[in-house]
């Protein structure tokens, strides 16, 4: 088995960054709020719908991803990848909404769609800067 290169790791520690910046930036805007009492939503399994839970679980028993060890596909590759990721960091977050009080559940599915707008609007750039 090869070892992946540096800058496989550099992206997928940057898709991991995306990722936590996206549970931090829940957090942050929902303990602001000065009329809610802050809440830390947790990111957990049960957060996932679950149709996207048994892709998941067929995608880990299958092993670690060939793409893995793979050169480095190509930008175009890399805004795919980086997109698909966003998508499912929205899905976990709508996950998490729909299971808040109904007075809570309308803003936090916004604030999880406004999330995803502004990361796929910077999805480009952000792969631009890891290339370079």
């Amino acid at each position: 088995m090869t070892q992946p290169k540096m800058h496989t790791l550099r992206t997928l520690a940057g898709a991991c960054a995306l990722l936590a910046s996206v549970a931090i930036g829940n957090v942050h805007a929902q303990s602001t709020s000065a009329a809610e009492p802050p809440m830390a939503p947790t990111s957990t399994d049960s957060n996932v719908p679950p149709a996207t839970a048994a892709k998941q679980a067929r995608e880990i028993a299958q092993g670690d991803p060939a793409r893995w060890f793979r050169q480095d596909p190509g930008a175009a590759a890399s805004l795919r990848r980086l997109q698909k990721e966003i998508g499912a960091a929205l899905q976990e977050a709508q996950g998490a909404c729909r299971k808040m009080a109904a007075a809570e559940r309308k803003t936090c599915m916004s604030e999880a769609r406004a999330t995803y707008n502004k990361d796929m609007a910077g999805a480009q750039a952000q792969i631009m800067a890891e290339r370079n």
